[in-house]
């Protein structure tokens, strides 16, 4: 008899399966490889020699709990055979499996049906691209004929066509040509872009997936509304599809959304991005054209913000844009920057004319503004900036304008200020200081102390701490070459924390050397805003353990009257802890007496320029003009300072006129502050009275060298 192999075929039968182009493997009860043809090593990646007689889930651990392992375990259980679809992830194909019994265990047919397979997927697509031009058919939708005739119309149509018909416009229906009728209430506009994306789809083989979209508007009824028309081919067919959804609701809303980018929610002026926009748009209009911008930026506002609410304060601003609308030219725009800043733009706009609407838009504010009741005076600093030929960056020139707007409001309240390069450069400095403020510039910054001398016996009671900045580049700067940026950026709050600790700490340890000096520093109204000027005060007198009432706080009286109640809450709690507070440069602001001396201040400095217009006063007036401040202080138990003492006539004049302290140059320098301690001991050594010490330079007689001391 024939020998039978384990493969279930005979040594004398030929191998039927070999040549098959289908992978036919038999598997034993057990799941182990009992045949394998060439195809089958093929698909499984292995050869016969390595896979006979092993399980096929301990060799492939991918079919445990398979859908093939599910079949072959039902073929083994019943006996019957089972086809399946099984995508081999290694080949990354479908195949149809199909497994039966057969001598004792099963055998596999795996047939490559990928093409198949595939094919069947893209008729699924095609189905479901025909149920979605089906989907549409709530819209309004014709079928086209091959001559461009409708075929038929769904009922979103016919009603559409009777809304038409209600505004004296002929609807179209089956019979009529498509175009023609599409023509009817159409703007030419949209009717051309019609014609051409039809006629280009008609051009396109019938079985191309080539769509065609279009938005229109169109007067329906009473009402005009937004269209999407999408056209298709019908596969197969010189038919066409097309159908008219509407989108009025989405197009409004995108028209809304639209103009809220491009304008200020509070004033319905013209935003940022938008003037910018138009400002680019107006700069490239040709060599011819010219364009100007006015940065208005209003005086104090913050303080009116603060005092009356912000919701008063959003009623002015909605005024103030009101008002410019109607003092600019036809064709000028006026918009909002943001905060208490308006942009106008002047087209075609030379120099004297922006400088005249400048001041036409100054007469805006002649009259208060009212809101909630209140009437508010109100004023604006306004940079004007002219492009130059040729010129296209929008936003140079709005920064030009903001430098010269920047200018006027330095200069003082409600003045114009017409751009020149030199700003430019004023204006590359402060951003310079602001990026230098905010990364290793404190770490540059260096105190000098100008002695504070009094005026009855000359001695020298304390001194002012003056902050210089060292820069690297340009040396050492005074105060005015960094301050102002620092006060508008915040970088201030930082920088008078630092000069607080380093201030106090030194006096406290000049007092250790048996120098007793009452230690003078200037504080921005900033600080009170951020209402940290207590703590900070608090901290540095207990790290250097200066007594209280040997520092000095000097503010300006213009920083007061920025807001003054909460002004006076923090100073009552400084000088609760015997922290003194002084008024500098008083004679420069613009609060009223009242105001100022209801705060809790021990000392009004009186400013250089008060001084010096005495000066030039006749004798008489100018005994007059200190004498009725330094009386008034005294009524108030408030003493007074003279600050820039200069001169021998200065000297005695303020000492006429009692005031109780001086400092200036001709009583002692700002120094460092190694300097100090040597400086002092000789003033002392000298006798100690400085006023004498000049009285007597002016009369030829020998005076002590104290001023090179140190």
């Amino acid at each position: 008899m024939p020998h039978e192999d384990e493969d279930g075929t005979s040594d004398a039968e030929p191998d039927l399966f070999a040549s098959l182009p289908d992978a036919v493997y038999r598997l034993d009860p057990g799941g182990r490889f009992t045949y394998l043809n060439h195809a089958a090593e093929t698909l499984l990646g292995r050869r016969s020699e390595e896979l006979l007689g092993r399980d096929i889930r301990d060799v492939f651990p991918g079919t445990r709990g398979s859908a093939l392992e599910d079949g072959y375990l039902q073929v083994l259980a019943d006996g019957g055979s089972r086809d399946f679809a099984y995508f081999h992830v290694a080949q990354q194909r479908w195949y149809e499996v199909r497994a039966f019994r057969s001598l004792g265990g099963l055998a596999v047919f795996f047939r490559d049906v990928d093409a198949h397979h595939r094919d069947d997927r893209e008729r699924d697509d095609a189905i479901r691209e025909l149920a979605s031009v089906l989907e549409s058919l709530p819209a309004a939708t014709v079928l086209v004929g091959e001559d461009g005739r409708i075929l038929s119309a769904n009922r979103s149509w016919v009603a559409d066509g009777q809304l038409l018909g209600s505004g004296g416009v002929r609807p179209g229906g089956v019979g009529d040509d498509y175009l023609t009728v599409m023509a009817r209430g159409l703007a030419p506009e949209h009717h051309a872009a019609i014609v051409e994306g039809i006629t280009r789809l008609r051009s396109e083989p019938s079985d191309s997936h080539v769509t065609f979209d279009y938005e229109y508007s169109a007067l329906l009824g009473t009402s005009v509304k937004w269209f999407r028309l999408q056209a298709a081919r019908v596969a197969g067919t010189g038919r066409t599809v097309v159908s008219h959804v509407e989108v009025t609701e989405r197009v409004r809303s995108e028209q809304a959304l639209a103009w809220q980018a491009a304008h200020d929610d509070l004033t319905g002026l013209a935003n940022r991005a938008e003037l910018l926009r138009a400002v680019g748009t107006a700069l490239t209009g040709g060599d011819e054209a010219s364009a100007a911008l006015l940065v208005l930026d209003l005086d104090g506002f913050k303080t009116i913000n603060d005092s009356l609410g912000q919701e008063v304060g959003d009623g002015l601003l909605r005024q103030v844009g009101a008002r410019l609308v109607e003092r600019v030219r036809p064709g000028d725009v006026v918009g909002r920057l943001g905060g208490d800043q308006f942009l106008v733009l002047a087209h075609d706009c030379e120099t004297s004319e922006a400088a005249a609407l400048a001041f036409r838009l100054q007469t805006s504010f002649s009259l208060p503004f009212t809101a909630s009741g209140i009437s508010v005076p109100l004023s604006a600093s306004i940079g004007v900036a002219v492009a130059r030929r040729g010129q296209c960056d929008a936003h140079q020139l709005l920064s030009d304008a903001d430098a010269a707007m920047f200018a006027a409001k330095s200069s003082g309240r409600d003045r114009v200020h017409l751009f020149s390069p030199a700003l430019r450069e004023a204006a590359r400095w402060r951003l310079e200081v602001a990026t230098r403020l905010r990364e290793d510039a404190i770490d540059q910054l260096v105190v000098h102390y100008q002695p504070v001398v009094r005026l009855d016996t000359g001695a020298v009671e304390g001194v002012e701490a003056l902050v210089r900045w060292q820069h690297p580049e340009r040396g050492l700067l005074p105060p005015d070459a960094f301050l102002s940026v620092a006060e508008e950026t915040g970088q201030v709050i930082p920088i008078t924390r630092w000069l607080l600790r380093e201030t106090t700490r030194r006096a406290a340890d000049w007092a250790a050397q048996g120098l007793s000096l009452r230690m003078s520093v200037n504080v921005s109204a900033r600080h009170f805003s951020a209402e940290t000027l207590v703590r900070d005060v608090r901290v540095a007198l207990r790290e250097s353990g200066l007594p209280a009432d040997q520092l000095v706080l000097e503010l300006t009286e213009t920083s007061l009257a920025e807001d003054p109640t909460r002004a006076e809450d923090q100073l009552t709690v400084l000088r609760s802890f015997g922290v003194r507070v002084a008024i500098d440069d008083f004679g420069t602001g613009w609060s009223s007496l009242a105001q100022l001396f209801a705060l809790p201040i021990g000392t009004l400095k009186i400013d250089r320029s008060l001084i010096a217009a005495s000066e030039r006063a006749s004798i008489g007036e100018a005994g007059a003009v200190l004498s009725a401040i330094v009386g008034l202080t005294r009524t108030l138990g408030i003493r007074s300072v003279a600050e820039g003492v200069e001169t021998i006539e200065q000297l005695r004049m303020v000492r006429a006129a009692g005031c109780d302290l001086a400092q200036g140059w001709l009583l002692g320098q700002p120094m460092p502050a190694a300097e100090l301690p040597g400086w002092v001991r000789a003033v002392h050594a000298a006798g100690g009275d400085l006023c004498a010490f000049a009285l007597a330079q002016e009369a030829g007689v020998g005076a002590p060298a104290v001023s090179d001391a140190g």
